[in-house]
């Protein structure tokens, strides 16, 4: 398991007593009491089949996955910041 891919999973619940249950699927990172979600992290080659187990469960009400892993995150066009290129050192 060490360096493999992981992906989010955001698991919505009907009551948070069945939180723990999910620690199984993966590595639960967490847990909003307000809300009543659960953000775990697992395989981003089990993620298709984690989310088809846990639909099934009647506790559950939403399951959604992170795209974090497939949006780019380094940006070509990127403009510099007018604040940064002055030298504030000068004077000294």
């Amino acid at each position: 398991m060490l360096g493999s891919k992981r992906q989010g999973v955001a698991v919505w619940l009907t009551s948070l007593k069945f939180a723990r249950q999910l620690r199984r699927f993966g590595n639960v990172h967490y847990v909003s009491k307000k809300m009543k979600y659960v953000i775990f992290y697992c395989d981003q080659e089990k993620v298709d089949e984690t989310i088809k187990k846990l639909q099934a469960f009647p506790f559950v009400r939403d399951v959604k996955p992170s795209m974090r892993p497939f949006i780019e995150t380094e940006f070509q066009n990127a403009k510099p910041d007018k604040a940064k290129e002055y030298d504030y050192k000068m004077g000294i």
